[in-house]
């Protein structure tokens, strides 16, 4: 009830006081909003984010291509190079949990879960980068390197039966891959 005759009140001390927006004022105004909005745009977020990055400057580099994906950067192209830096920074957690979101978004995206798999392996955290790693070979058996890095983590763990596994995994499906030596190595019997 008091709000109407606040309201009024406000309005004609503005106005008085010489206050108020003028016309020409507010259209310099939203003129103003939309040139800071156009600069805050995914794409020159992540120019500057860019930028930032070959400059060495990895921290200003990730929070503006963080900030480029929650204005709705494309994932695709911003991801990627989100993490790139994230990993040049050694800040494997900050990558995980990029990543992370967006697997919650599309669990079915292998590559990125290997990723994840992979950086969890770089944090020592085993069990985690395991779990991704099995469910990317559930969804892609055939997946040579999958194997392979399942078969170095089991047998960290002193599994040998289950590494033995993945080792002839990997080298079944690729004999001569950059692994292949050190997976015929591995192996509890050898093969020719």
């Amino acid at each position: 009830m008091i709000r109407a005759p606040l309201a009024a009140l406000t309005a004609v001390l503005l106005t008085t006081t010489g206050c108020a927006p003028r016309p020409q004022q507010d259209t310099q105004v939203k003129a103003d909003l939309k040139k800071l909005d156009n600069e805050q745009s995914p794409d020159k977020l992540l120019a500057r984010g860019r930028m930032f990055a070959s400059m060495g400057d990895l921290t200003r580099a990730e929070q503006y291509m963080a900030s480029a994906l929650e204005r709705g950067g494309d994932p695709k192209t911003v991801l990627p190079l989100l993490l790139r830096v994230c990993v040049e920074a050694r800040r494997y957690r900050a990558a995980i949990d990029y990543a992370e979101d967006e697997l919650k978004k599309h669990p079915q995206d292998a590559r990125l879960r290997f990723l994840v798999a992979s950086l969890y392996v770089a944090i020592d955290e085993p069990k985690l980068a395991r779990q991704h790693i099995e469910t990317v070979l559930a969804a892609q058996p055939g997946d040579a390197e999958a194997h392979y890095v399942l078969a170095v983590l089991l047998r960290d763990q002193n599994d040998l039966v289950g590494a033995d596994h993945h080792f002839r995994e990997y080298l079944r499906l690729d004999p001569h891959g950059s692994h292949a030596d050190e997976a015929r190595g591995s192996l509890l019997k050898s093969v020719p």
